[in-house]
């Protein structure tokens, strides 16, 4: 095994290890995800820019997933339309308003919005924040503190009032994503690879999902969670759960 791959192990479970001791926080959010499910909602999730979409991508749809996951994914966020295009658009103060309107965010009363992006910085998940609480939505964010503190306020990712998504939501989860997001030297390569967001976001989503599932069990409720479709019975065990929330999640088919 290379020293490189070696490290790179060791710097993602040292994270996990670090996200694993935000379980207040995380039991927080998922009691508001579980009582939101309780009176049937949905929970809206949304990756303001490029890879934070691959975060909302793991939540949804899937094997093991909450079946009440409302995607949001943008295709102007969204890296398949142009990687770059998509760090402008996320700079584009006033767009998360028409996405989350599109999205029926804010329809009916407490309902809960996941804001998941590693930065926790740029204008779109700012917005995303300010929206939500204009709409009355609760909000909980995916972040990180360490990253956005060190980023100046004048930088041209900010939102204009410089302001830091952690600090704007009602419950903060840290994903403890490393300064600079990648984490390994090689030598003779000017800057530094092995990149953790994707890793800092979906072990914190998936950690999320667990206590939220626990909350419902615990009020009596059994949490709707999909089966995979490449198992046998598969597709008669979802059934039930497409028929319940086809019309309130809008990418489902």
């Amino acid at each position: 095994m290379s020293k490189e791959i070696s490290e790179y192990k060791d710097k993602i479970v040292s994270i996990f290890n670090q996200i694993i001791g935000e379980e207040e926080s995380v039991k927080r959010g998922a009691q508001l995800m579980g009582d939101s499910i309780l009176e049937d909602k949905v929970i809206h999730v949304i990756g303001p820019g490029g890879h934070s979409n691959m975060a909302v991508e793991e939540m949804f749809s899937r094997s093991g997933g909450l079946a009440s996951i409302n995607a949001i994914l943008d295709p102007g966020t969204n890296l398949s339309h142009g990687g770059f295009r998509s760090m402008k658009v996320e700079r584009v103060q006033g767009y998360a308003m028409a996405v989350l309107n599109s999205y029926g965010v804010g329809k009916t009363p407490n309902e809960v919005l996941l804001i998941i992006n590693a930065y926790g910085i740029n204008t779109m998940s700012i917005d995303c924040a300010i929206e939500a609480r204009r709409l009355g939505v609760k909000t909980i964010a995916i972040t990180s503190s360490s990253f956005a503190d060190r980023i100046p306020k004048d930088h041209p990712s900010r939102h204009p009032t410089g302001a830091n998504l952690y600090q704007s939501v009602d419950v903060f989860i840290n994903n403890h994503l490393p300064y600079g997001d990648a984490v390994i030297s090689i030598e003779g390569c000017e800057q530094d690879v092995g990149p953790t967001s994707t890793f800092c976001n979906c072990f914190s989503v998936n950690f999320l999902v667990f206590e939220t599932c626990k909350y419902l069990i615990s009020k009596g409720y059994t949490p709707p969670i999909f089966r995979s479709g490449n198992m046998p019975g598969g597709d008669e065990y979802n059934k039930h759960l497409l028929d319940k929330y086809s019309d309130k999640v809008k990418l489902l088919f």
